[in-house]
């Protein structure tokens, strides 16, 4: 099993937004949607980076940009914009840090990833 952390500000904050709405019962059905697809798709990727479920695969045009293999796992499936999480191993051994979480580009090019958009390496754990 991996250890899940979230990268800083942006995925770190996202989570905990989300976090603190359902607790306060206050989420939108869009923001429920993804709280749920996303908080799933963590699981499986803490038990299995490759689960056929996420189908992962490495984003070549990201890695050479952030300097180090990017991945990407699915959210959702055959759906309009359907979302995708980037993430890296690390920094520590045993550890995953999602650093971004964005629609499909529509342009399926190594171009079209040059929108998306990567959070640093974090310290929180979801």
């Amino acid at each position: 099993m991996f250890s899940i952390r979230l990268g800083i500000p942006e995925m770190a904050e996202l989570w905990a937004d989300l976090r603190s709405k359902v607790e306060a019962g206050v989420l939108s059905k869009d923001e429920d949607k993804l709280y749920k697809k996303w908080g799933k798709a963590m699981a499986l990727l803490s038990n299995d980076p490759r689960h056929p479920g996420l189908h992962t695969h490495e984003i070549e045009a990201l890695s050479r940009r952030y300097g180090e293999k990017v991945w990407q796992s699915y959210l959702e499936n055959r759906s309009h914009s359907a979302a995708r999480m980037y993430w890296v191993y690390g920094p520590r051994k045993g550890e995953i840090t999602i650093i971004g979480l964005e629609p499909h580009p529509e342009n399926k090019k190594s171009s079209g990833y040059v929108k998306v958009r990567l959070s640093g390496m974090g310290t929180q754990e979801s």
